[in-house]
């Protein structure tokens, strides 16, 4: 029994092949579906930061095969094309690595905050899809429960940034004093929330919230005392705005380079910077070329992301040190849940035929006192566990990395135990 780990993330994967690989909210019942037909159990955990298959299956190279055949059919990407920006583990290095990024320590903006939430929903959607076993259903939670402890434990999340808010200290840095500028933001999600919350603190007092839905772009204005629009006003807007940062998530473009060429042909001298920090992207590439228009995208974050991290090196050491003990506890228990059974099945035949090939001894002896059945008992038991200890620990010690192990003793000893679900 193998978890196997296949991702790609901001760090190991450019934006243009990242898009590729995003799974948006709205496709996820639906990808989890697909994902059914090459492995039992899976759980698909897809951000604007990253997409992560962990999925379980009874060795690891099938497992990841099944897992690239996967993605060739939702997203037609072939092994050849993910091989360069990919990244594989499993098992412990699995853990490990979800123990990490549910801590916030595998972030772009080191102890944000979003990513414990959006573990426990990518738990949740595959609950719901029925995707999620004992394993794995513990390892997200044992994940949840120590990146609330790091949280708690540390200062990784104190005054913490967000891609969100990292993106407004951009714009900030390009046009200085926000207090002038009127602000486009487009999406009012969660993503949205955060830019426009980040905008305001900053001084700007010109904010405008673009959504597909009146309900959700006017909720979020009313809270932050900004206008809103739907996103079919978008050309009227773009004449008026300094400033527009995109985080939809929507699976297509918000806005082509036409769109915007058509809204500069309005204001030729006066610049217009575009930040896109949604993964699929936003933004047509192609706007970058339009005179007076500076583009931005979620690579462009890069610096201050290492600048964050810097910052928050020592808390990083500390949290490891948390990570590493929980890490180590979840795979013993990892280790036990597949050895277990064979070994209890082992021991409880062992006695089984100890204790029947001892009441037929005491029925041909009937002569025996209770000393005496008490000395054959104690004796009896001795030689089985002596028998089955040296087997035992072997299994314990070797038997979860080794499948064959586990399976000849259960085929060789007849001990009938399935696989744990």
């Amino acid at each position: 029994m193998y978890v196997s780990l296949v991702g790609v993330n901001y760090s190991t994967t450019p934006v243009r092949f990242l898009e590729k690989l995003t799974i948006s909210t709205s496709q996820l019942q639906d990808s989890l579906l697909l994902l059914r037909q090459y492995v039992p159990h899976g759980i698909i955990f897809s951000t604007c930061n990253r997409t992560e298959v962990y999925a379980m299956g009874d060795d690891d190279y099938s497992t990841e095969e099944a897992t690239f055949n996967f993605l060739n059919a939702m997203m037609g990407v072939s092994f050849a094309d993910v091989l360069p920006y990919v990244y594989l583990c499993k098992n412990k290095t699995a853990f490990r690595h979800l123990f990490r990024v549910a801590s916030g320590l595998d972030s772009m903006i080191i102890g944000e905050f979003e990513v414990l939430g959006q573990v426990g929903r990518a738990l949740d959607a595959a609950e719901k899809a029925r995707m999620v076993n004992l394993p794995l259903r513990n390892l997200f939670r044992h994940a949840i429960g120590t990146g609330r402890r790091v949280r708690e434990e540390t200062g990784i999340s104190k005054n913490a940034l967000s891609v969100s808010s990292v993106a407004v200290d951009l714009v900030t840095g390009v046009v200085g004093d926000l207090a002038n500028c009127k602000i486009l933001v487009i999406g009012a999600g969660e993503a949205g929330r955060l830019v426009a919350k980040a905008a305001s603190e900053r001084g700007a007092s010109q904010i405008i919230v673009a959504s597909r839905s009146k309900e959700s772009s006017s909720a979020l204005a009313e809270a932050l005392g900004a206008s809103w629009v739907t996103t079919s006003n978008l050309r009227e807007e773009l004449s008026a705005s300094d400033i527009v940062i995109s985080c939809t998530g929507a699976p297509h473009l918000m806005l082509k380079q036409q769109q915007v060429e058509t809204a500069m042909s309005t204001r030729p001298e006066r610049p217009l910077v575009i930040v896109d920090i949604a993964v699929p992207r936003d933004v047509e590439l192609g706007t970058k070329q339009i005179n007076n228009v500076f583009l931005y995208s979620i690579d462009d974050l890069t610096e201050t992301s290492t600048l964050n991290r810097k910052q928050r090196e020592r808390e990083i050491q500390r949290a490891t040190k948390i990570i590493k003990p929980e890490v180590d506890k979840f795979t013993t228990w990892w280790q036990a849940l597949q050895v277990k059974p064979v070994v209890s099945a082992l021991v409880k035949k062992a006695e089984d035929i100890r204790q029947g090939q001892l009441d037929l001894t005491f029925k041909k002896l009937r002569g025996l006192s209770d000393e005496e059945r008490e000395s054959l008992e104690a004796m009896t038991k001795a030689i089985v566990t002596k028998i089955l200890n040296d087997p035992v620990q072997y299994l314990k010690k070797t038997g979860y990395g080794r499948k064959d192990y586990t399976q000849i003793v259960n085929e060789l000893f007849q001990l009938n135990v399935e696989k744990p679900e």
